[in-house]
């Protein structure tokens, strides 16, 4: 439990970020519950602090202490470095609000952890995945809108929430599209000859009015598609194709990414293409195409 005047300062700071930030529902909902757990936990360990002076009162060995227990709850490494991360974000908020030093929240280390890299699937192997879901879906439509929701995804990057998150309005596609992502951040993605056709061999077979305002993906009953669909279409194909279970509609994003660095694309640009905030994301696809090279160089090479 966190006193009310606490409460009261972090919707204050949710509230900042959901209007001047235009963070997303569901990242608000994590920060929230990070920073309520943080704030319940030095609540009860500086008990002579009370309401808002807890914050100022929270000292570098406090900090210490909360990552511990979290550590020895099973947290892992990474997911503390979030929760740190929000921690570090609110405590900056509240400070400059309220004029007091927050220096021990913000200076504290967040533990070091091995990255995981993504786990694409080679050109082939999503070529074969996007044919396989068509053909293991005996209505012939709905093998039509899988595999336009995978071409879109391989195709162009998209998330599987942006993917279906199109306006029927959208259709047919143009050459460029805007799409709306995380944070409400708009980017411009080119849309490949293949993934528009995809979709117009998807409308002209559903049997559902697509009218402007409407979602352009559906499901049999009409209603807009259950991302969960999509990802059992892949997980049928993968089976039939034996590809790992890290072949999932997300890597088909990942994929996108990496054939692209393969093909001499520009960091930056991919950036912009799959709308990361920080290069550093995107650089994660630098070290995925260097490990795919090294396991072709030790293959092929005669020393190897």
């Amino acid at each position: 439990m966190i006193s009310p005047g606490l409460a009261d300062a972090l919707e204050g700071w949710l509230t900042h970020l959901r209007g001047v930030d235009n963070v997303a529902a569901a990242t608000l909902e994590a920060y929230g519950a990070d920073v309520r757990c943080f704030l319940a936990f030095q609540s009860g360990h500086l008990g002579e602090a009370t309401g808002t002076a807890l914050i100022s009162a929270i000292g570098i060995r406090d900090m210490r202490a909360w990552m511990a227990r979290e550590r020895a709850e099973g947290l892992s490494a990474r997911s503390l470095a979030r929760k740190l991360s929000a921690v570090r974000n609110f405590a900056g908020w509240f400070a400059e609000r309220e004029d007091i030093d927050v220096t021990p929240i913000l200076s504290a280390k967040a533990p070091k952890f091995t990255r995981k890299l993504p786990r694409p699937v080679s050109v082939e192997g999503s070529r074969a995945l996007i044919e396989a879901a068509a053909e293991l879906e005996p209505t012939g439509w709905v093998a039509f809108r899988d595999a336009a929701v995978m071409t879109l995804l391989w195709g162009c990057g998209l998330r599987i929430s942006e993917a279906l998150g199109l306006d029927a309005g959208q259709a047919p596609l143009p050459d460029t599209l805007v799409i709306r992502g995380k944070g409400g951040k708009e980017r411009l993605v080119p849309v490949l000859p293949a993934a528009r056709q995809a979709v117009e061999a998807y409308c002209a077979a559903c049997p559902h009015d697509l009218t402007p305002g409407t979602a352009l993906f559906r499901g049999v009953r009409g209603g807009p598609l259950n991302p969960r669909l999509i990802a059992k279409a892949m997980e049928r194909a993968r089976h039939s194709l034996g590809l790992p279970a890290s072949a999932t509609p997300h890597a088909l994003r990942h994929s996108f990414a990496t054939h692209l660095l393969a093909a001499g694309g520009d960091l930056r640009a991919i950036q912009d293409l799959l709308g990361h905030a920080s290069l550093s994301t995107t650089q994660a696809y630098t070290a995925v195409d260097e490990a795919r090279l090294l396991q072709v160089y030790g293959k092929a090479h005669p020393h190897g």
